[in-house]
């Protein structure tokens, strides 16, 4: 059987209806949809709140379907209510290391030593701009650091009218 008769399972990709879909507790990952692993980032996650053992299980199995154990999660422990030493994620231990990575970015580790960051959005983000930074967190040609994708996308606040008191 010649190799080209052989087949080839199909990457798995971002839906086309990604910005609909997005909400609170989404991630977003750019692990099979180029081969580069290019970039700051790999992917993006938008948690629903400030609690570790509560918002990391699921991200860590939707993770682990795609790229196999997770062994270690980096996080900022200032950024999070608590963070324990380890947690037991669908049956195994996976380590959590306080790194001064910042509030806005999540190092993902798989094996020893294949790291994945993870631009993290923070729980009280408007929806616009959440889906913003995640979209351009994602994007195959993305060079730009995770807070300055944040930062780029939240909008100005605007001026709500008042008047200078002194006028």
């Amino acid at each position: 059987m010649a190799d080209s008769d052989i087949p080839h399972p199909s990457p798995l990709l971002l839906p086309d209806e990604i910005h609909q879909a997005v909400k609170p507790g989404t991630a977003l990952l750019r692990l099979e949809t180029t081969r580069s692993r290019e970039g700051p980032l790999d992917g993006a996650w938008w948690p629903r709140t400030r609690d570790i053992e509560t918002e990391l299980p699921a991200l860590i199995s939707v993770l682990s379907g795609h790229l196999g154990p997770i062994t270690r999660v980096g996080v900022d422990a200032s950024a999070w209510n608590g963070l324990p030493a380890r947690l037991v994620i669908d049956g195994q231990v996976v380590h959590l290391d306080s790194d001064p990575v910042g509030d806005d970015t999540v190092l993902i580790t798989r094996g020893h030593n294949d790291h994945f960051a993870l631009l993290v959005v923070p729980p009280d983000t408007t929806a616009d701009a959440a889906r913003e930074a995640m979209a351009r967190a994602v994007r195959a040609d993305n060079i730009t650091q995770a807070a300055q994708l944040l930062i780029a996308a939240t909008p100005e606040p605007t001026d709500g009218g008042s008047a200078d008191p002194a006028a």
